[in-house]
């Protein structure tokens, strides 16, 4: 596999982390204050809430490059195939109605056309 496709599909499977990630964290309670002003304690939520923003905004320029795809193949395999890991090669193929090879060359495209989309995100 070629090293940009490689590096595309691995950002793809962080965007998945990433999302888990921030669901997880917008699941956790809001930090309460006893009153007393304890500086750890506020840089601690203040780094929780940077960490928060920065989750939010890699997701989006993911998300906003996944949307840009019009194609449905190109969006099941990167999304049901590569993102969510719903189907093996083989099922992703029987979804598809295609060899093993075309989903190959499908699933090269759909990252190419990814990364030409997220490259161009601001």
């Amino acid at each position: 596999m070629r090293q940009d496709v490689k590096k595309i599909r691995n950002l793809l499977k962080q965007y998945a982390k990433l999302k888990r990630d921030l669901t997880a964290f917008n699941q956790v309670s809001s930090p309460s204050f006893d009153g007393v002003s304890s500086h750890i304690s506020r840089n601690g939520a203040e780094s929780r809430l940077i960490n928060h923003v920065d989750l939010s905004y890699q997701l989006k320029e993911v998300e906003d490059a996944l949307n840009a795809i019009g194609d449905p193949q190109y969006q099941f395999i990167l999304h049901d195939y590569i993102i969510e890991k719903r189907f093996s090669r083989n099922e992703a193929c029987d979804q598809l109605s295609v060899s093993v090879s075309k989903f190959n060359y499908l699933k090269n495209r759909a990252l190419e056309v990814f990364k030409l989309n997220y490259l161009r995100t601001p």
